[in-house]
């Protein structure tokens, strides 16, 4: 029998001379405290995937370049979840500077790409012995809506009016999250929180995430932020040696459930539900992470040993093939750049590869032609599909 919990309570505030029931949640952790035992086994199941996705990715011959492109990923499906069309191949064509097609909204690739710069802010100052706090917060929000939709949204500042979820007014929103007066008696037992030692580390992760998005403390880009919050936790913890495991594919996948049970903890407390799907999620999401890295490893090898044995000028072939593992859409120029060989040249050794069936040639032009590494695009990119407007 689930514990029916109060989680919160309701002040109200008038927005726009309409009276508003917001709600104020209570610090965590969860009184009466959480029942753990019947959870272990999964949390057990959880920490152990965590475990070996981090010894996969170690084996890769460049974890960088996992690294690098799974971040992407991450800001592609992250973004989707909050409505933008773009793809994993429209993010790297518009970071490689490759023109763009109508059907890519310039906007949301901005936002995807401020999704990137802004979890590798917040890496950068983890390195740098920057605690995770609402200072931090407060930096990579301002970074993750620094240039395209949310631009107007007081990036890097907690809000200073009401905001909702659902529905057209906070009259009848379907969730009112706590007045901008009342934010700091919220966000300060968070903060503390996240150093808190009394629970495991997944658990305290599951909590803090339903808490952080109940505040909801900036007018934009809460979901995504307290998506990213939990990447930046697992390696601030040391779990993680690097940035490998991104929940939102497997949210973006029963997002119906999701917002559910967001809503479920509010209304009813059923914490141990919710951190049910949410250890589910990490076990699977690190999985599936640490079966791509293998699989991605192997490609690479059985690419290389192609070209080395098959391929006209296997050297720079290599070099091309290297650098497209980290960039698997690239145009010749491009390439040539990075990897100081003539556009003849690197046009020469791309046709080899093409011959392999290893790139393939995207623009259909006879100028300015880009190609993509077909098979590490499919294999990183899986899941990556818009969802349907």
């Amino acid at each position: 029998m689930p514990i029916h919990r109060k989680t919160g309570h309701y002040r109200t505030t008038t927005v726009v001379g309409e009276p508003v029931q917001a709600y104020i949640p209570i610090p965590l952790p969860p009184d009466p405290p959480l029942e753990l035992e019947a959870l272990f086994p999964i949390l057990d199941r959880a920490n152990q995937a965590l475990g070996r996705l981090d010894a996969s990715a170690a084996l890769l011959p460049d974890t960088e370049v996992f690294i690098n492109l799974y971040l992407r990923k991450e800001a592609v499906l992250s973004s989707q979840i909050e409505g933008t069309q773009s793809s994993l191949s429209d993010l790297l064509q518009f970071e490689s500077g490759l023109a763009q097609s109508e059907d890519q909204p310039l906007d949301d690739l901005r936002e995807t790409s401020n999704y990137v710069a802004a979890m590798e802010h917040g890496l950068q100052r983890l390195k740098e012995g920057f605690p995770i706090s609402l200072r931090l917060l407060r930096e990579v929000h301002g970074v993750l809506l620094r240039q395209g939709r949310g631009a107007e949204r007081t990036p890097g500042e907690f809000r200073r009016s009401q905001n909702w979820i659902g529905g057209m007014r906070p009259g009848n929103a379907l969730f009112v999250p706590p007045p901008p007066e009342a934010l700091m008696e919220c966000l300060d037992p968070l903060e503390k929180f996240l150093y808190d030692t009394r629970l495991p580390l997944l658990v305290k992760l599951g909590l803090v995430h339903v808490q952080f998005d109940t505040i909801h403390p900036f007018l934009d880009g809460n979901g995504r932020l307290g998506r990213l919050l939990l990447t930046l936790l697992l390696c601030e913890s040391g779990v993680l040696r690097e940035p490998l495991l991104y929940l939102s594919l497997y949210l973006k996948s029963n997002r119906n459930r999701y917002y559910e049970l967001l809503q479920r903890v509010r209304t009813e407390g059923v914490w141990e539900e919710w951190l049910a799907f949410f250890l589910e999620g990490i076990e699977s999401t690190a999985r599936q992470a640490a079966g791509t890295a293998i699989e991605l490893r192997a490609m690479f090898r059985e690419d290389t040993r192609r070209i080395q044995e098959e391929a006209k000028a296997a050297a720079t072939c290599t070099l091309v093939h290297g650098y497209l593992q980290s960039k698997p859409v690239a145009s010749i120029r491009a390439i040539a750049a990075a990897i100081g060989k003539t556009v003849t040249t690197v046009t020469q050794a791309l046709e080899q590869l093409q011959k392999l069936g290893i790139v393939v040639e995207t623009t259909g032009r006879q100028r300015n032609r880009s190609f993509v590494y077909r098979r590490c695009l499919d294999l990183i990119g899986a899941g990556t599909e818009p969802l349907p407007r």
